[in-house]
């Protein structure tokens, strides 16, 4: 169900309104991050779009509400994403 309602497409989306809303700021600090250590900007906002994921799913699927606290923590460890793999047990 995950990827009937999630895609790749609405996710960069979100992430490029977030960028533009400068909300959550820790958006656009993690892209600034990411581009200086070397990163494309494509490649930054599909690091960012791992960070994001799975605070959509909960929300959509789980019927959770977006956990901010959680999305910022994701966003500070990236370009590491081994939370994934947490998530996923």
């Amino acid at each position: 169900m995950s990827d009937e309602l999630l895609d790749q497409a609405m996710l960069f989306e979100v992430i490029e309104n977030q960028l533009a809303d400068n909300y959550p700021k820790q958006v656009t600090e993690t892209l600034m991050r990411l581009r200086m250590t070397g990163h494309s900007r494509d490649e930054a906002i599909e690091l960012i779009a791992c960070a994001l994921a799975p605070e959509m799913i909960d929300v959509i699927e789980h019927q959770q509400s977006f956990n901010l606290e959680r999305y910022a923590a994701h966003l500070a460890q990236l370009p590491d994403t081994s939370w994934l793999e947490d998530e996923d047990a």
